[in-house]
């Protein structure tokens, strides 16, 4: 079983910063890949970033340059840095790691950027 813990989002003003974290427990040595998913108001769930075991990072055409998405030397925790925030980055934030060909979800965080 795997469980997700995120830190809390929070608001931030446009153009400002802000970092989210997931802690994962379980046998992290099985860990695929970990990253970040978010559903803005009205939308579907998307992908933001991905970091595979190996180090592979993958980000969403909208967020390149402005998040970067690291891994824990521990491996069991990974960070989503976010810079440059924009109004449409306004969405609630979900960790989520891959293990087995399987999904695990964590229960999401808002992040609110004001303009």
């Amino acid at each position: 079983q795997v469980q997700l813990v995120e830190s809390r989002g929070g608001m931030v003003q446009s153009g400002g910063s802000l970092r989210l974290s997931c802690a994962a427990s379980g046998d992290i040595f099985s860990f695929n890949q970990m990253g970040w998913y978010r559903r803005a108001p009205g939308k579907e769930r998307e992908l933001v970033a991905t970091i595979s075991r190996g180090g592979s990072a993958n980000y969403a055409d909208s967020v390149k340059g402005r998040f970067t998405v690291l891994r824990g030397s521990a491996g069991n925790t990974v960070y989503l840095q976010m810079n440059s925030l924009e109004p449409e980055d306004t969405a609630i934030y979900y960790c989520n790691v891959v293990r087995a060909g399987i999904n695990y979800w964590g229960e999401g965080t808002l992040v609110t950027v004001s303009s």
